[in-house]
């Protein structure tokens, strides 16, 4: 089996697990990962951090993100433009949300555009160096870079359950590895060797 494919196995088994968590459970899950790391993640006043809006059976990082603006983040949301890119819209305050394709939400066009320095990750697997299995479209990889190419280098905290760690995830050269994970049991910094 190819890296590729045993990726996609993986994929497959953990977001059952996942899908298959009591709704209930979910939500107690999201409102540990506040009481847990809220104040754990370390950033300075004004920094921009992305979180996302849930979609089928992902964390709710909403009350996390409320907590973290109270902490002085400035936060954004990734919007899917097309099969390939992503950018990252500011979260105002009392500013609308709206359907912003292949199942997302977001701000809508009139927001700012910002460079993150922390991403919130949604994934499908981990493990316990850092490597991470996203959906498969490569969109956070390749946004990721963008911000490289820039000069920006974001902390990526990746956001799942337990249940969605594996014993090890096939990592390829292209794949970034997480700064740091966050479940319901709490927060797990990675060393990451450069």
């Amino acid at each position: 089996m190819t890296p590729k494919e045993q990726k996609a196995a993986i994929r497959n088994e953990r977001l059952a697990l996942r899908d298959a968590m009591a709704p209930e459970a979910r939500i107690e899950g999201s409102l540990a990962m506040v009481e847990l790391a809220g104040d754990r993640i370390a950033f300075a006043p004004g920094a921009v951090i992305s979180g996302f809006w849930p979609i089928r059976s992902e964390a709710d990082i909403r009350p996390l993100m409320a907590h973290l603006r109270t902490r002085g983040a400035r936060l954004c949301l990734p919007v899917v433009l097309d099969r390939e890119t992503i950018i990252f819209r500011e979260l105002a305050v009392g500013a609308p949300v709206i359907k912003t394709g292949f199942g997302t939400t977001g701000p809508g066009p009139d927001a700012a555009v910002l460079d993150p320095d922390i991403l919130l990750v949604p994934l499908s697997a981990f493990d316990r160096a850092g490597h991470r299995i996203g959906y498969g479209a490569g969109h956070y990889d390749r946004a990721i870079d963008r911000l490289k190419a820039k000069g920006r280098v974001p902390r990526l905290i990746g956001i799942a359950f337990d249940c969605q760690e594996v014993a090890s995830v096939p990592a390829e050269p292209h794949d970034v590895a997480l700064d740091a994970i966050l479940t319901e049991s709490g927060l797990r910094l990675f060393q990451q060797v450069s």
